[in-house]
């Protein structure tokens, strides 16, 4: 009986362990002590980022040590801060036996006896204001979820039907909530707002703009769907947050599916690639400000025509400057030259995401990443009914 209720206990033991542990590895840990580190480190300590640092390797520890301390301590809340103050203190204590203080008149002596009694004050302090900064985070990450939600549904789900395209796309986010935006609607007169946007930063203030420019955006369509005055419109509601880092690169085109013409801006994006059905590598765009930068940008739209067998290829910086573990940048010369093999859309998409995937592997992304891949098709024989089912989209997040 005894030995069953042992190996009972040992089950129920490592059952815990196994589920406590789940998911842990070693590149977690690695990172824990590494990346995690100096990145809390910085964070605590950015508002003393330009403090001169002593050169001397104890005085440069003390000095580390200090800002340290006063980041994650100012990084509270007062009350917070006193708990804070008194575990360490607590902790302290238990260090101490004899504690002697010495007037100039009379001398006192205070005997501290050592006693596990102020290392569990000291534990139970620490442990409460650990509990209470993860009821905080959790609470953030609550509404974060939410906005995530809110913001997935400004986003595509899945491409509508353009007769005689294919589409194949998709949607990361380095945060809960991104800056990335694109979209495709079609128009009244039959032609298709195409737009791909890319806020700066990342997480809640890139998804603020992002928001504020989707809304914008389609009243603008509906006003007028021209490159120039959609774009003018969408620059003038960024400028008027009147913060100088709300701004958002853009590349957006109107295009008729029937003749295979673009009309379109490139505000500060990086350049779409083209590859043309032979096999050319070329570029979309020219130099221009992102959205935001000035009340009023210099807007001049441009024009481009996509024969059958085309390949239209989108994305946004996350994709190109996302780096590995060397700090190795991913490349625009690399999604060139990842279409030059061409492709369906879905195939060229998933050439590319497998390149990126390979290319950062445990590296977490840093920022927002996009990629859509449109093709025109060729003419297809009399009788056969074009729906684009041929071309699947891939939809991540």
């Amino acid at each position: 009986m005894a030995r069953a209720r042992t190996q009972g206990f040992l089950d129920r033991l490592q059952r815990f362990f196994r589920d406590y542990t789940a998911g842990m590895n070693s590149r977690d840990l690695r990172r824990l002590f590494e990346r995690d580190a100096a990145n809390a480190y910085a964070v605590l300590t950015r508002e003393h980022a330009r403090e001169p640092e002593p050169r001397d390797g104890i005085k440069l520890w003390l000095h580390r040590t200090r800002l340290a301390f006063l980041g994650l301590s100012y990084k509270l809340s007062p009350a917070r801060r006193l708990l804070f103050v008194l575990a360490l203190l607590f902790l302290l204590l238990g260090f101490t036996r004899d504690l002697e203080v010495v007037f100039s008149t009379e001398r006192v002596r205070i005997l501290v006896d050592f006693s596990p009694f102020w290392f569990t004050l000291s534990f139970l302090a620490l442990t409460y204001l650990l509990a209470l900064e993860l009821v905080d985070r959790v609470r953030v990450r609550d509404e974060l979820e939410v906005a995530r939600e809110l913001q997935a549904a400004l986003l595509p789900q899945e491409m509508p039907v353009v007769p005689g395209w294919s589409f194949a796309h998709s949607y990361r986010t380095a945060n809960e909530v991104g800056g990335d935006y694109y979209d495709l609607m079609p128009l009244p007169d039959g032609r298709v707002a195409l737009i791909v946007g890319d806020a700066s930063g990342h997480g809640m203030a890139a998804g603020l703009v992002m928001a504020i420019a989707n809304t914008t955006l389609k009243t603008a369509i509906d006003i007028d769907p021209s490159p120039e005055r959609v774009l003018a419109l969408v620059n003038r509601a960024i400028w008027r947050i009147g913060t100088r880092r709300a701004f958002m690169s853009v590349f957006y085109a109107v295009l008729d599916p029937v003749a295979g013409t673009l009309e379109y801006v490139c505000a500060g994006h990086p350049f779409p690639f083209v590859r043309r059905e032979e096999g050319r590598i070329e570029e979309l765009g020219r130099g221009g400000l992102p959205l935001g930068i000035r009340e009023v940008l210099p807007l001049e739209a441009q024009h481009a025509t996509l024969a059958p067998g085309d390949l239209l290829v989108l994305y946004t910086d996350g994709l190109a400057e996302a780096v590995d573990a060397a700090g190795r940048a991913f490349g625009y010369d690399r999604i060139a030259e990842l279409l030059e093999t061409g492709g369906a859309p879905w195939a060229v998409h998933d050439r590319i995401l497998s390149t990126f995937d390979v290319h950062t592997r445990d590296e977490p992304l840093r920022d927002d990443l996009t990629l859509l891949v449109m093709s025109r098709l060729p003419p297809l024989p009399v009788g056969v009914r074009d729906d684009g089912s041929d071309a699947p989209a891939a939809v991540s997040s």
